[in-house]
């Protein structure tokens, strides 16, 4: 790549956009970009800082791209009739999508760890970052959200570490079919359980992923990762689990800590004691994922350990926004049913009565989930606790809506447990505001929405602005 290439990023804002593009900018690259939330004023401050790291921006109106030697980028999302995509055909740019840019960054480093799995992926993938960079390792690290521990006043949105070009960690998607495309070093799968795609798919993106690897790290928790290791040969796997010492790396005596866990690790005849900073029996297991790939990289583990009690975590996971009259925010982008089973399973771990917001991330995923959804609050929420949903975020576009907010509601109410569905988030915001009291957690639950964060940290505000007596 040289500065005699110009990229044009189409939905440059995303999570999976904006890392891709910062790595392509380091390595030389002129890059512009468009997005539909810069054209709808949705925040700000994430294009201003894009700007001064000089990024040109544009209207999503095709008034961009206006050269054959542009490359623009497109995520698998975007449709033909994005003004973007019609203008790049019209002057005869190339067009790629985001995967097919990011494979081929990924495929060309000579190791590659690729973190995939139906949940826990952007922890892992920072946590390995992490380990990596403590070790010296000069690794270059793209997420789908904020690392935390490489976020500061500069790089507000660190969700790539620009490293060198030799060690590319990457997030990989099973949601498009685009893991198909990575042949990675390691490949770390996490879980495999039903999100995007029937299951029957999945095992094939993922057994292609892991047989195309020099190593797969798989927990044996998960019955379908626990079945891909029986098919691949036992040295070409590192394995890893809660409490089963048959695993090469295994957690047991897990204690929770008001913000993290303690756990004994067990690796062969070696323990260490592991202390994480990020709180959840979930968090565990993506420890020893991460603790498993570095491994495979030769990091020693007490060196991996060491690090890991200094990783700080990634940007709405479970992030604790702030408290006011004993009633704690926290955001969190659980949008599967897996995830909000962990968030729930976590924060239920003390005491305190849960005021859930979930806003779904799309009408197809509600549809496909909708049983699972259903399924998950109803076995998980307690009898004090309240479900509020709005309507799944909508941008527009051509998709199904058959199946809306109501419909999960009506499965929860009719276990018998509070849950209703409002018109929109701001009239959440307001039943949560009207609603909280003294030893409350309010969760905001939901993805592809960065203004969801802004709405929990309002919310925070409204409940400042509004001391009241416990209840």
């Amino acid at each position: 790549m040289t500065d005699s290439v110009s990229y044009f990023f189409c939905g440059i804002g995303g999570s999976g956009m904006l890392p891709l593009a910062l790595i392509v900018q380091a390595r030389g690259a002129a890059i512009e970009g468009s997005d539909r939330a810069l054209d709808q004023g949705r925040t700000p401050e994430k294009f201003d800082w894009l700007q001064a790291h000089g990024v040109v921006l544009h209207p999503q109106d095709g008034s961009g791209v206006t050269r054959a030697d542009q490359i623009v980028v497109a995520t698998g999302a975007v449709e033909d009739t994005v003004p973007d995509i019609g203008a790049a055909r019209r002057v005869g740019a190339t067009i790629k999508t985001r995967p097919q840019l990011l494979s081929e960054l990924f495929n060309a480093a000579p190791t590659s760890v690729g973190v995939a799995g139906t949940s826990g992926k952007s922890t892992i993938t920072g946590m390995v970052g992490w380990i990596l960079h403590q070790a010296g390792r000069n690794p270059t690290v793209v997420n789908g959200a904020v690392m935390k521990n490489f976020a500061d006043a500069d790089h507000p949105f660190a969700s790539a570490l620009i490293g060198g070009p030799d060690l590319f960690v990457a997030e990989v998607d099973e949601s498009d079919g685009s893991i198909a495309r990575y042949d990675p070093t390691v490949a770390v799968v996490s879980n495999i359980s039903l999100d995007h795609k029937s299951m029957e798919e999945l095992r094939d993106l993922f057994g292609g992923f892991t047989r195309r690897a020099a190593t797969a790290v798989l927990n044996l928790d998960n019955p379908e990762t626990a079945a891909l290791a029986q098919m691949l040969p036992a040295g070409k796997t590192i394995t890893f689990a809660l409490g089963e010492e048959k695993a090469d790396l295994s957690a047991h005596d897990l204690q929770p800590l008001p913000t993290g866990m303690r756990f004994r690790l067990i690796e062969g005849w070696s323990e260490h004691d592991v202390v994480l900073n990020v709180p959840g029996a979930h968090n565990v297991a993506n420890a020893l994922a991460a603790l498993g790939a570095v491994r495979a990289l030769g990091v020693p583990t007490a060196e991996a350990v060491r690090a890991l009690e200094t990783f700080a975590g990634i940007r709405r996971r479970m992030e604790v926004v702030g408290t006011v009259n004993d009633i704690t925010v926290i955001d969190d982008f659980a949008h599967n049913s897996d995830k909000i089973a962990a968030t729930l399973k976590t924060l239920h771990a003390f005491d305190g009565r849960l005021l859930i917001l979930f806003q779904p991330h799309g009408f197809g995923p509600l549809k496909l989930m909708k049983e699972a959804f259903i399924d998950g609050f109803a076995g998980l929420m307690r009898p004090h606790d309240i479900l509020l949903m709005p309507e799944p975020v909508y941008y527009g576009g051509t998709t199904d809506r058959s199946v809306g907010s109501q419909d999960i509601i009506s499965g929860v109410q009719a276990a018998g447990l509070q849950a209703e569905a409002l018109p929109d988030r701001a009239a959440c915001g307001d039943r949560i505001v009207e609603t909280a009291r003294s030893g409350d957690r309010i969760i905001v639950m939901g993805a592809r929405d960065d203004t969801l964060s802004t709405f929990a940290a309002d919310l925070l505000e409204r409940l400042r602005k509004q001391p009241r007596e416990s209840q």
